[in-house]
């Protein structure tokens, strides 16, 4: 499923919401495949029956893994918006992670031979705060990826600079408003709202 626009804040905008490479679920995929041949070759052959059963078995047993993996790769979303970098994952049990740009201060990506040539290949992020490094794998055209996380980064640089450069002094509660949103958005923590909302009530 898209990622739903409920979750974005407001002013925010979608930027890429992708799920994992087909890679994801090919060993599955190759299984099942194979087994399914095998079961109708030796249904033609007639080579025994009990082999057909088993191969029978066995593929219905491959299908249902591949089926359950389809499933989860359809509940994967990784998406970039105007503000964050936000990855969801889970049927049943949800969960998930979000980094915003402010936050990040490192991207690189990493492709093996094969992954080149399927288009594939893992993401690193780092950032600032408690949630360190974070990888994401099966990422399609990662340098793609990473190319436009920056320009996303760029851009939220470029708003912030815009807005600190015409705005005039903000009163009490709209800096208290705006800490807030902070906070609500992971760019500060909980500790450093609370610290920097005495500070602000002190000046009073």
């Amino acid at each position: 499923m898209p990622f739903s626009k409920k979750l974005l804040y407001e002013g925010e905008e979608i930027v890429l919401d992708l799920r994992p490479h087909w890679w994801f679920f090919a060993k599955q995929l190759v299984l099942a495949v194979v087994l399914a041949v095998a079961t109708v070759f030796v249904l033609v052959q007639d080579i025994n029956e009990w082999l057909l059963v088993a191969l029978a078995a066995l593929t219905a047993v491959a299908a249902v893994w591949l089926a359950g993996r389809l499933i989860r790769w359809s509940s994967i979303n990784f998406v970039v918006t105007t503000d964050r970098l936000v990855y969801r994952s889970g049927v049943l049990a949800k969960k998930g992670k979000e980094i915003p740009l402010e936050r990040i201060n490192d991207i690189s990506f990493n492709q093996r031979a094969f992954e080149r040539l399927m288009g594939s290949g893992d993401l690193m992020i780092e950032s600032g705060g408690t949630q360190g490094q974070q990888h994401f794998y099966d990422i399609r055209r990662p340098a793609a990826v990473q190319n436009q996380i920056h320009r996303s980064i760029e851009a939220a640089q470029a708003r912030d600079a815009d807005r600190m450069s015409g705005r005039r002094d903000l009163s009490l509660p709209e800096q208290l408003e705006k800490l807030d949103e902070l906070r609500r958005r992971g760019v500060i923590s909980q500790a450093e709202f609370d610290a920097k909302k005495v500070q602000l009530l002190e000046r009073m």
